[in-house]
């Protein structure tokens, strides 16, 4: 588990799981926003706990990111809060119903605000979420369809295709090269290390 300040917002991140899923709580006052009840929910109950946990947000509907869901939206009555496309699936792994977003939207907690950004084709209904604070980089999460040397697997040629164009539209086309990307899995990169790299990545088809 680390912690870090941004601004005057405080970002845990802890690993979860054999899968190395991150899991991040942003905290401002007494607002607090997690995304990705990934897995171990004791363990991510430790992580958040006694003072309330206002929304949980998930940013895809696969196994390993929702493992926790269920036991942590008991535990703290939290919002539940998806991509629109995945929330069906969501809902019906997990048991729980969760509020849909998609892009152009803006999830608020109290002083917490995070940007929509939908990206398709590691799943249909993958969000990416960027927190913008004064004098600082953007912070962008980008659950599984943004790594450090590519985007997230996809199964066929045409979500491929999919994914990679919301990537240069939707993230390079609007975020500078200072951007800190927060992967769901692994280390961390900018938008200016991997934007010199996007015409590889087209070439090379994953």
């Amino acid at each position: 588990m680390t912690t870090e300040q941004i601004a005057d917002i405080t970002l845990t991140t802890t690993v979860v799981s054999q899968m190395m899923n991150n899991v991040y709580l942003l905290e401002r006052g007494a607002d607090r926003v997690l995304i990705d009840a990934a897995n171990e929910p004791e363990r991510l109950l430790e992580v958040i706990g006694d003072e309330p946990l206002q929304t949980v947000i998930t940013t895809h509907r696969h196994p390993d990111h929702i493992g926790a869901l269920a036991e942590v939206a008991a535990a703290t009555g939290a919002r539940l809060i998806c991509g629109r496309p995945d929330k069906d699936a969501i809902d019906a792994a997990t048991g729980t119903t969760s509020e849909s977003v998609w892009t152009g939207d803006t999830i608020r907690q109290g002083s917490i605000e995070l940007e929509v950004i939908g990206l398709v084709g590691h799943t249909p209904g993958a969000i990416a979420l960027a927190l913008r604070t004064e004098g600082n980089p953007v912070y962008l999460f980008s659950g599984d369809s943004l790594f450090p040397g590519g985007p997230g697997k996809t199964n066929t040629p045409g979500d491929f295709t999919s994914l990679m164009d919301d990537l240069e539209t939707r993230i390079f086309g609007v975020f500078g090269d200072d951007t800190v990307v927060l992967p769901g899995h692994g280390d961390r990169t900018t938008l200016g290390a991997e934007r010199p790299h996007l015409g590889e990545w087209r070439e090379r088809g994953w």
